[in-house]
């Protein structure tokens, strides 16, 4: 009754538990669904907001190249109507006020005067330019363009294009880089790149891990199926594409559950780890001072038992019979001294286990019923193994026991011993009822016992006294029910130095 109320209680919490869990991340999921729709969103406002600049820069492109020919054509002007002063045949009758006039009206276009090789003045020409290096530089450059009249006795008159000109051709080279480093690569933390029209070279990248440029065409080819790329036609430039990625907040919302569920999953195995921890040490603090104190009661009638014998020697019984109630007594102290040593370090002592075994199983074959059939095989080379006598002593009883209580009384049981690697090998083998997989995972639990009246201790300190006292390991080998049990058991051998 109080192992199903156990498993009951076991199973609300893990119904509990798994209700948290789920909540936990049904909510967290909602909000990241939502924090992912709201991300979308913005990637796609992002992606128009460039479509939408894109076209505006067209736009502009196209307003400035008129103004820029309004320009240009006005700086035409001005070298055919130096040119008509320069070929105007003296006194040809030929108006020229118009011309003069549009000359002196002039505002934009620079003009440098030089005669024989000797600057004579400028117009329209920047502060930043006005030095004789930079000049002369000035006045090469126009000459290498054609754009320079030669007049009479070595005047030479060098013109360019607009200062409005340039200044239009400036501001398109700031719209046009603006765009793209404002509005294209500083995205947020959407990784982009900008390709060209073959899409064959990247020409700009932000936000893109340097491992992923080294190959080029894979990243092209991987942006362009996680979305379309979008077309951009930039003066002077021709077709670019904007290629982008998924956003940082994206990626990272996709992962959020399973990081949130390996937190959770973490969090909760190191509860229950710790939660197990604290119930083993509290169970083994029972298990001690139970066995102390069986120990310390059994002392006292055991030390009385030990004097009557004295008596009944002194009073003429007979020696066999004595000696048979010593064996007992003395089997009674080995027990004494296991509980006594419960919850302490025992002294291990290299000794012949071999040797140990077989005089452990003889003795307990006589105390066991004549039906049931011992086979021991033991090694022919001594087994150099520490260990404890009074504490593996009650391992083999305990495990001897057991299987002539799954026998009922009758059947064969079989004790191997062998040493395999670096290691002793005992298999401990009945012909009993055997044991269903349900049992076979609880049967060394304290506490769990299929016996009625069975204190579900044996097995327990079996493996305590195994592995923690020992070193070694033990496990249900096999068993099938109505065929038997093979418990194995591994010790470490002591080397020969």
């Amino acid at each position: 009754m109080a192992l199903q109320q156990k498993r009951h209680s076991r199973f609300l919490l893990l119904l509990g538990a798994t209700a948290i869990v789920g909540l936990t991340l049904w909510s967290s999921g909602r909000i990241a669904r939502t924090l992912r729709a709201e991300e979308q969103r913005k990637v796609a406002l992002w992606s128009e907001a460039i479509l939408q600049r894109a076209e505006l820069v067209r736009y502009t492109d196209a307003l400035f190249a008129s103004l820029r020919n309004e320009e240009r054509d006005k700086a035409d002007l001005m070298g055919e109507a130096y040119r008509i002063i320069q070929e105007a045949e003296p006194g040809a009758p030929i108006d020229l006020t118009f011309i003069t006039r549009f000359i002196q009206g002039n505002r934009t276009i620079p003009v440098l005067v030089y005669r024989d090789s000797v600057l004579q003045g400028d117009i329209n020409v920047p502060e930043l330019l006005r030095t004789p290096e930079r000049l002369d530089s000035l006045r090469s450059e126009l000459a290498a363009r054609g754009t320079v009249i030669a007049f009479e006795q070595g005047l030479m008159v060098y013109y360019d294009q607009s200062n409005r000109f340039r200044e239009l051709q400036s501001v398109m080279d700031d719209l046009i880089h603006s765009f793209l480093s404002e509005t294209v690569l500083n995205s947020a933390s959407i990784p982009v790149l900008l390709a060209d029209s073959t899409l064959q070279h990247i020409l700009q990248a932000d936000r893109i891990p340097e491992a992923d440029l080294a190959d080029t065409a894979a990243l092209i080819r991987r942006l362009a199926e996680v979305n379309p790329p979008i077309a951009l036609d930039l003066p002077e430039s021709g077709r670019r594409w904007i290629l982008y990625d998924e956003s940082v907040v994206l990626k990272q919302l996709r992962y959020f559950p399973v990081v949130q569920l390996l937190i959770i999953g973490g969090f909760l195995l190191l509860a229950y780890s710790t939660f197990s921890a604290f119930r083993r040490s509290e169970q083994n603090r029972v298990w001690v001072g139970m066995a102390k104190e069986t120990a310390h009661q059994l002392g006292t009638p055991l030390s009385a038992l030990l004097a009557w014998v004295e008596v009944l020697r002194v009073e003429g019984v007979a020696e066999e019979v004595l000696g048979e109630l010593e064996k007992d007594l003395g089997r009674l102290r080995t027990v004494t001294d296991r509980f006594s040593k419960i919850g302490s370090e025992p002294e291990l002592a290299i000794g012949d286990l071999g040797a140990f075994v077989g005089e452990t199983m003889a003795y307990l074959e006589r105390r066991m019923p004549k039906a049931v059939d011992f086979s021991v095989v033991l090694p022919n080379a001594p087994v150099q193994v520490a260990f404890n006598p009074a504490l593996f002593s009650w391992v083999l009883e305990n495990l001897t026991k057991n299987a002539v209580d799954a026998m009922e009384g009758a059947g064969s049981l079989s004790l191997e011993l062998t040493v395999e690697g670096g290691r002793v090998q005992m298999d401990v083998a009945d012909s009993g009822r055997g044991m269903s997989r349900r049992v076979q995972r609880q049967v060394f639990e304290p506490g769990f016992s299929t016996k009625e009246r069975g204190w579900g201790l044996g097995l327990s300190l079996v493996r305590r006294i195994v592995r923690e006292y020992h070193g070694g390991q033990i496990a249900v080998l096999r068993s099938d029910e109505g065929v038997g049990t093979t418990f194995r058991l591994h010790l470490p051998v002591e080397s020969e130095e």
